[in-house]
């Protein structure tokens, strides 16, 4: 192999590597999360299950999964599933929408944090 070539991959090897760092961290907060919910914790890896699991510990119905999967829908849904998620860790609305749209950076300080699970109703 050339120079060159064996110089670019090291840049796509770190961005990987960085990449990887991220989920892993973004799938420990959301861990923690629903452990503090009193939901397994397990569920933060499986697809589909970890967003109902979202969705029970925001105090929705179950049957708002379906609604995830409706293009622009899904963004407005999230929006409000993260506001109530946050709301029933006692953090403002604006929490709830950082958490919906950079979830990488607020469920890991949501789960890590002291924050206590204090569902508002219906959970």
């Amino acid at each position: 192999m050339s120079a060159p070539l064996l110089a670019s991959s090291g840049g796509a090897y770190f961005g990987f590597i960085v990449y990887v760092a991220i989920v892993v961290l973004e799938i420990a907060g959301w861990w923690l999360i629903f452990s503090k919910a009193g939901r397994p914790g397990w569920g933060a890896i499986i697809p589909i299950y970890n967003v109902y699991l979202m969705c029970k510990v925001a105090g929705r119905p179950g049957w708002w999964l379906p609604l995830f999967l409706i293009p622009i829908v899904n963004i407005v849904i999230a929006i409000i599933v993260g506001i109530d998620i946050a709301r029933n860790f006692a953090r403002s609305a604006g929490y709830g929408v950082g958490l919906a749209l950079l979830g990488f950076i607020f469920a890991p300080m949501l789960g890590f944090g002291d924050a206590t699970y204090a569902p508002r109703s219906g959970d």
